[in-house]
């Protein structure tokens, strides 16, 4: 039996768009001890209007952590970033960077705005799944997330 918060699963906002990297993490988080329902967008734009519930996310959950790729189109992931830890009504939300960029201006740029880890991506499958297992054991069974809404658990 998978462990949740309170009966209720970890919401995860995917923020990638290399569609096989989505569905590596999917995969990955599907046989998860922990129950997690995860929610993708291709770009920052898409990733802005899940957080701010517009368009098509008016409904959306408000996720509990974002996976935040900085190489995407329309808005990059550092502009999804900077965006969403000005806000007070987000910047509560954990961010981990998971990316391909190398770039040491990338490392030091996303921790002045506030992320709170910077994993690249490995190329290689099977580091890959391994990484995103990583992140998982980390996030959802040593750390205490907010509950749901940004709210305190049982309050």
């Amino acid at each position: 039996m998978k462990a949740t918060t309170m009966g209720v699963p970890i919401q995860i906002l995917l923020a990638e768009d290399n569609a096989a990297d989505v569905r590596l993490v999917k995969e990955v988080l599907k046989d998860s001890k922990v129950l997690t329902e995860v929610h993708s967008v291709s770009d920052g734009v898409e990733a802005l209007d899940f957080l701010y519930r517009r368009g098509k996310y008016a409904q959306a959950p408000r996720p509990g952590i974002l996976f935040l790729d900085l190489n995407m189109p329309r808005k990059d992931g550092r502009e999804v970033l900077s965006t969403m830890k000005e806000d007070p009504a987000l910047k509560d939300i954990p961010v981990v960077i998971l990316t391909s960029s190398q770039a040491e201006e990338d490392i030091v740029r996303a921790y002045k705005h506030h992320a709170n880890c910077y994993v690249r991506k490995p190329v290689d499958f099977q580091q890959f799944h391994d990484v995103v297992r990583r992140i998982e054991n980390f996030w959802f069974t040593v750390v205490e997330l907010p509950g749901v809404d940004g709210e305190p658990k049982g309050g």
